[in-house]
């Protein structure tokens, strides 16, 4: 089906995602890349991914922070950037405005490190939530 469907006129864009490195292809004997037969891997363009370096998850916390009219010490978003990096970096954006509350409701001029451990004690990421 999927490859009739990739011949076809109206060609869909597919994205796959795997990390299942070579295995054994599904409904054969054969093992191939990924699981996936030959002839499929031959049409597909294939692009690494590699994790974000901590100056690269920094930039984005800080560009968020920016976005979302947050503004924080270095050393809150430093710790921030832990947090991300260990846990994910999706649960560390959805700190930035709870920890804003946070000083908010302290009347503080910036968010610090207390408001972020304060949000972190209290909202639990996936990892942390499933133990």
């Amino acid at each position: 089906f999927l490859n009739r469907a990739l011949e076809s006129e109206l060609c869909p864009i597919v994205i796959l995602a795997t990390n299942r490195g070579q295995s054994r292809i599904r409904g054969t004997n054969f093992v191939g890349p990924h699981g996936i037969p030959l002839d499929l891997l031959d049409r597909l363009l294939i692009i690494p991914t590699t994790p974000y370096s901590f100056e690269e998850v920094k930039q984005i916390l800080q560009v968020r922070c920016v976005e979302e009219q947050v503004e924080m010490t270095d050393d809150a978003l430093e710790l921030l950037t832990r947090v991300a990096q260990e846990t994910s970096l999706r649960y560390a954006i959805q700190l930035i405005m709870t920890s804003n509350l946070v000083a908010k409701k302290k009347k503080a001029a910036k968010v610090e490190m207390a408001h972020i451990e304060r949000c972190f004690g209290l909202f639990f990421d996936v990892n942390r939530s499933t133990k």
